[in-house]
């Protein structure tokens, strides 16, 4: 009896080492080329730089004196902006995705007892145990799908960077811009009160009536007004800047004026766009959509080919005394379902993918002709305010100013002066920030958004 026993757990040992060595090998699971380009600048690293920074370690740039330089915010947005976590953790989401969708089905064990308490035996006792074959590549094509959709999140990330750095850059370009509204209006204040001053030394020498020190104050209270609304939007352009970084309470820091000079050329119009179609990740995504629904077909039409089970047992009876061993295979016939249906869709979902990466192209040049005229307007700006239109006010102001001193202007005519002088400089001001605004936008290939969600974890 101890024989049969051990013989009969021998041979089931084998036959459970023998099936689930045979379902893979039949399955042949070779597949396609799951491999994909990885954007630049991604990591796993990078993933995990990317899940949120302790702003303690920034405190030295955080409570520094000195201003603050753009490169310096664009890496503390890089280390605390949450969305580029988001968008690292749907990458390693779909990684585990991937892993899942290529795994062999587990196999199945099972007891089975037949014929017991037929003519007072105890029957037949024993295990059973169960593989699913699967065939055609199945799970290679599995992974190569959901590889595919790897590449696209991976892009995705390169978007959102992309987008965090553009923001800030846009951001700074503002905060700067904010900070020399300020600058102008304190000049502007300094040249009323001087004004209201040579005012009050006329009327005293009684060359000026009242009136004229009346306006000459009214002017100073207009433009200490200006000013502290050019410091709270200031504020409000800091604090936007900020909250991009990730590290909402910064105190408030001077940001330094970039020194380059790339505002005095243009951009060409062919370079800008071979590099937006050549280096777009939104572009990218949309070649690994294609990709993945391409791979998506091929999944499909796998699914044409049934899968096989396999099934092995042993069994002792106790009766006769024998030990007995059973096998057999199920075979799906595909009278009805082929997946026909499956692979239709599939191949429509594949068409769009083709249309929807063209709609991108065309969207992104469509994007770039925007952005690119409203650069060129403001460059033109730039240059017309810079060259002619400023020296001239500024020329214009000290003749008002000397003048009116020596009685050869009224008060009004310098009021004229100063007001224009201001306009034309806060207009120069507000053409640079459009100007490097759009220039950022360019060199950025058109991505903005620094705070969006920039997918859904599935």
């Amino acid at each position: 009896m101890q024989m049969k026993a051990s013989t009969y757990g021998a041979i089931g040992a084998a036959l459970v080492w023998s099936l689930l060595a045979i379902g893979p090998a039949i399955s042949g699971e070779r597949g396609p080329n799951t491999r994909r380009a990885v954007p630049a600048g991604f990591s796993e690293a990078s993933s995990e730089a990317s899940s949120g920074v302790n702003p303690a370690a920034h405190q030295s740039m955080l409570h520094g004196s000195s201003p603050l330089a753009i490169e310096q915010l664009e890496q503390l947005a890089l280390a605390n902006n949450p969305t580029l976590c988001l968008a690292a953790r749907r990458v390693q989401a779909l990684r585990g995705k991937q892993q899942q969708v290529g795994l062999y089905p587990n196999p199945v064990v099972g007891y089975i007892g037949e014929e017991v308490g037929n003519e007072g035996h105890t029957g037949q006792h024993g295990i059973w145990i169960g593989q699913q074959v699967v065939t055609a590549n199945k799970l290679a094509w599995n992974r190569s799908v959901a590889g595919s959709e790897i590449a696209a999140a991976q892009y995705e990330w390169a978007m959102q960077r992309l987008r965090v750095v553009n923001d800030v850059h846009a951001a700074a370009y503002e905060v700067i811009a904010a900070q020399q509204t300020v600058e102008l209006s304190e000049e502007l204040l300094r040249v009323a009160e001087a004004g209201l001053q040579a005012a009050e030394q006329l009327l005293a020498g009684e060359e000026v009536n009242r009136i004229d020190v009346l306006e000459a104050r009214v002017e100073v209270t207009s433009t200490r007004l200006a000013l502290k609304k050019a410091h709270v939007a200031l504020t409000e352009c800091w604090r936007r800047l900020a909250t991009l970084t990730g590290v909402p309470d910064m105190p408030q820091t001077p940001v330094a004026e970039p020194e380059d000079k790339r505002l005095d050329g243009p951009i060409a119009w062919e370079a800008a766009l071979n590099q937006l179609i050549s280096e777009s990740p939104e572009r990218m995504r949309a070649i690994a959509a294609v990709d993945q629904a391409r791979a998506a077909v091929g999944r499909e039409c796998a699914g044409r080919v049934p899968d096989v089970e396999l099934e092995a047992g042993v069994r002792y009876n106790f009766g006769s005394d024998s030990t007995l061993a059973t096998m057999g295979f199920a075979l799906p016939l595909q009278l009805f379902d082929r997946n026909q249906g499956n692979i239709y869709r599939a191949q429509a979902e594949l068409a769009a993918a083709h249309q929807e990466l063209r709609r991108v192209e065309l969207l992104l040049q469509q994007k770039l002709a925007q952005e690119f005229r409203q650069y060129d307007d403001a460059r033109e700006t730039v240059t017309q305010y810079r060259d002619a239109m400023l020296p001239e006010v500024n020329e214009a102001l000290q003749v008002a100013r000397t003048g009116y001193q020596q009685g050869e202007f009224g008060y009004l005519e310098l009021l004229t002066v100063q007001r224009t002088y201001f306009e034309t400089h806060l207009a120069f001001v507000d053409a640079v920030r459009e100007a490097r605004v759009s220039r950022v936008r360019i060199e950025g290939l058109l991505l903005t958004g620094g705070l969006e969600r920039p997918g859904p974890l599935e």
